[in-house]
């Protein structure tokens, strides 16, 4: 456990470094999110939906401030699957998929807290119906706080996986940008999901994709409240140990027929 939670701290200390892209990639989230913002407005004004527009303005600023928790991936890991280079990680003392599962949790973290605190700060300072809104209750805050930890656990769960497809065919553009896509539309950051009819949503929010996000969000914004929390963490938690397990035997199925070349 010790050699996991040492690459985990490593990884932040590295993602620390990359400030200016920090920067970059939050004043980008905050022009798409006003964007975003804007789209919706316009369509609150011709078809009022039951949804209270500055409840969509906050699911919109969230998800945008936790954009690099959904997309950010490991790059030197799919370097190393194509060039060979993972064989020396094969030789560590660890096991693989506990070592990059530490990596890119660390990532996907330290990544989304420097973007998502600024970003959600001025977020607040906005005008009502344009900014972020304050939880529905001091109780929501405190229970979206663990929602969000097994959307972090979930999301890195489906990195690995797609991770694992990539040493089986070496290019991750196919598979990723799949599964990328159906990330983002089911999690609700292409369209929130409480804007989907609502037979949609009964399917839909049991789906993984949904733990990732728009759980938290909702039980933030008082969508499911208390009373709902236990069974929001009880599918949340079952998806986590499915993903977990799925990545760790795919990853050992492909250790023992991966095959090197060169030297």
């Amino acid at each position: 456990m010790k050699s996991y939670i040492s690459v985990f701290k490593m990884r932040l200390r590295m993602e620390l470094q990359y400030r200016g892209a920090m920067i970059g990639g939050m004043l980008c989230q905050m022009f798409f999110g006003l964007i975003l913002v804007a789209l919706y407005r316009a369509l609150y004004e011709g078809h009022p939906q039951s949804i209270p527009i500055e409840n969509v303005a906050t699911y919109v600023w969230i998800q945008q401030g936790f954009f690099r928790m959904m997309l950010a991936s490991d790059s030197e890991l799919l370097d190393k699957i194509r060039t060979g280079d993972i064989s020396y990680d094969m030789c560590r003392p660890v096991n693989m998929y506990g070592f990059y599962y530490a990596r890119i949790m660390a990532l996907k973290l330290m990544g989304s807290v420097m973007r998502a605190v600024p970003m959600l700060f001025m977020a607040f300072l906005l005008p009502k119906g344009w900014g972020m809104n304050l939880p529905s209750s001091p109780a929501s805050l405190m229970a979206a706080v663990p929602a969000l930890v097994l959307g972090l656990l979930c999301v890195c769960a489906l990195e690995n996986i797609t991770v694992a497809f990539t040493m089986i065919t070496l290019d991750p553009r196919g598979m990723q940008g799949l599964l990328n896509l159906l990330m983002m539309t089911l999690s609700g950051n292409v369209i929130p999901l409480t804007l989907f009819p609502d037979s949609w949503q009964k399917v839909i929010t049991l789906f993984p994709y949904a733990q990732l996000l728009d759980a938290p969000i909702r039980i933030y914004t008082g969508d499911y409240g208390l009373e709902s929390v236990l069974r929001v963490y009880m599918i949340q938690g079952f998806w986590v140990v499915v993903l977990v397990a799925l990545g760790a035997y795919m990853w050992n199925q492909n250790k023992k027929r991966m095959i090197v070349q060169g030297g």
